[in-house]
């Protein structure tokens, strides 16, 4: 038996990145899937987005697991459309029992700059909460919420050398310290329920998002045209670890075990796999 063996998790941006991996592990762990994304791009975002055809390989990695997957093209900006696809995946499924709001995008260097942070707040602040109350009716007892977050939530960017400054990389900011605080009471909200609610905080992760020119930019803004080789090392100031970041299947482990029975009074935390990045922002005084 798997760890989620028979539940059925509505998982946003799971075309590629997080979000895949996410699924393919919940799925190796025994749960079908209900996958969304937006695929296409944005016009104020300087990297590319996943793509349809991402999407189907999503649902074939889930079904060489031998779970099956409902995949549906969506705008998590959009209530009515994350309602139909969530609609759809139930019709095939017939249940919900845990929702992964991992939807995102990194608005840094983006233009024109405030609409780069309409974007980005409007994706990854106010996609997430769509996503979570659009599934909100279809959850019961033992139901798991998770939520993407950020380290960036929970540093103190006066203390370390933060990138991304501009409009679009503070929507960011802003736009995970915001859902954090939305989660957090949500939780208080629904503990009588018996539903949980936590929030999981990567650092720097090895997706198309950190592997982008707006990125690497903001990295190495000493730089004209910084490259991969030259952003890397620059990397690992978000971390007390010694490394440039974790990979999306590190995070994928903290999920699984969230949407699991094994973390079933676990609700209202802020887990972070962020290499000590938090550890590095902060003192703790005894």
């Amino acid at each position: 038996m798997g760890r989620v063996e028979g539940k059925v998790a509505f998982i946003t941006g799971a075309a590629r990145g997080q979000g895949r991996s996410h699924a393919v592990r919940l799925a190796e762990e025994g749960a079908d899937i209900i996958a969304v994304d937006l695929c296409e791009d944005i016009s104020t975002i300087g990297y590319s987005l996943a793509r349809p055809e991402d999407l189907e390989e999503t649902a074939n990695l889930v079904a060489k697991t031998g779970r099956r997957a409902v995949t549906v093209k969506a705008d998590v900006r959009s209530v009515d459309q994350l309602q139909k696809a969530l609609d759809e995946g139930l019709r095939e499924l017939g249940r919900l029992d845990v929702v992964v709001a991992q939807a995102g995008i990194a608005g840094m260097k983006g233009q024109p700059q405030m609409q780069a942070w309409i974007d980005v707040i409007n994706t990854n602040l106010i996609g997430t909460i769509n996503a979570i109350q659009v599934a909100l009716p279809h959850l019961t007892e033992g139901g798991s919420i998770i939520a993407t977050g950020s380290t960036a939530a929970l540093i103190d960017i006066n203390k370390i050398d933060q990138p991304g400054n501009d409009p679009g990389g503070m929507a960011y900011v802003h736009s995970k310290r915001s859902l954090t605080a939305y989660v957090y009471e949500l939780a208080r909200q629904l503990a009588p329920r018996g539903i949980r609610a936590n929030v999981v905080h990567p650092t720097n992760c090895n997706t198309a998002m950190l592997q982008s020119e707006p990125m690497y930019r903001s990295f190495r803004p000493d730089l004209e045209n910084p490259t991969r080789a030259d952003a890397e090392p620059v990397f690992g100031v978000q971390q007390a670890m010694k490394i440039p970041y974790v990979e999306p299947e590190d995070i994928s482990q903290a999920v699984v075990y969230l949407a699991s029975d094994e973390a079933r009074y676990v609700t209202g935390t802020q887990m972070r796999v962020d290499g000590g990045g938090y550890l590095k922002s902060y003192d703790y005084h005894i």
